[in-house]
């Protein structure tokens, strides 16, 4: 007789992430359960609805041995009670769930963060690190940030072992936002201001957060039921040398111009798009010796990562 596959149940497993991981985690002999919120006709789909504080998760959990918590609110702050929603979702919400997979007796926890937990760059700061004193930023974040501390005082009284991991941009085929707009932009050879600039920031193709996440899920830390982690690739490059390296991975010539960074952060500033100007023109630099020293490695390199990114693949 085979031996029984390890269940996970996986949240926001349609969304850009979820998409990569759930093939990674059955690949390497879990048994996947997709949480969804309204039927899509994928297999080993359950239907929970709307993530909030009286989410029905028991039927989810029933037999799960993990849970990887990827969904939450994101991009929606200027909608009608942004705020009340952000925290049902990303705070309430995820306590909730953490607390019936306790009920349900599920081993590990993991929940994905975001390293906007630490604010939107390190400007002539030490890269970030998981010691930090916390200051987030903008609703996502402060959302992120108080959900930690929940988990944390959870941890405190039950024996769930759980991972928080903060990632920086994640990319890969599918990923929307600021990538999407960069891999539109070098597609179509348009001219970039971004050439003098000579920042530092962190990136993190899917396939390393996948394996990360497959590395925890494996394992636990027999000492402390809560971790956290920063993770990121190995590379850790300036806006215009992540703009070549993408435009070298789409067999395309970067079309880079030097706009003094002091000007064009300025513009920004002046036209509202602050957070777009600490995305181009900040640094934002992890130390990821922690997650390293777990011993593992991240899968791909950072070209590695974009190639796969634009040629719809995966590993």
């Amino acid at each position: 007789m085979s031996e029984k596959k390890p269940v996970v149940l996986v949240t926001g497993a349609s969304g850009f992430v979820g998409r990569h991981l759930t093939p990674a985690l059955a690949r390497a002999g879990w048994s996947v359960r997709r949480a969804v919120r309204s039927p899509k006709g994928i297999d080993d789909e359950v239907v929970v609805g709307s993530i909030g504080p009286e989410t029905g998760w028991q039927a989810a959990l029933e037999g799960a041995d993990a849970v990887v918590h990827l969904a939450a609110r994101v991009h929606h702050t200027r909608e009608k009670n942004a705020d009340q929603i952000y925290r049902d979702v990303n705070i309430a919400g995820t306590l909730h769930l953490a607390r019936c997979a306790v009920a349900a007796g599920v081993r590990q926890f993991i929940f994905v963060s975001t390293v906007l937990v630490h604010g939107r760059s390190n400007d002539r700061r030490a890269p970030f690190s998981e010691d930090d004193v916390l200051t987030p930023r903008g609703l996502y974040g402060l959302s992120k940030a108080e959900a930690e501390a929940g988990l944390k005082t959870l941890a405190r009284d039950n024996d769930m072992n759980i991972s928080v991991i903060r990632p920086p941009l994640i990319y890969g085929a599918g990923a929307k936002g600021n990538f999407a707009l960069l891999t539109r932009a070098v597609d179509l050879g348009l001219p970039l201001p971004f050439g003098a600039i000579r920042n530092h920031r962190a990136f993190l193709a899917v396939q390393n957060l996948s394996s990360f996440i497959l590395h925890r899920l494996g394992r636990p830390d027999p000492v402390s039921n809560f971790e956290i982690f920063l993770v990121a690739d190995r590379e850790q490059v300036s806006t215009a040398e992540f703009i070549a390296h993408l435009a070298k991975a789409s067999g395309k010539h970067p079309r880079l111009f030097a706009v003094p960074p002091a000007l064009l952060g300025a513009v920004l500033k002046m036209i509202g798009r602050q957070n777009t100007r600490d995305s181009l023109i900040g640094s934002l630099e992890l130390n990821i010796s922690k997650a390293l020293a777990t011993g593992w490695q991240p899968l791909v390199s950072l070209d590695e990562g974009l190639h796969l990114a634009l040629s719809s693949q995966d590993t």
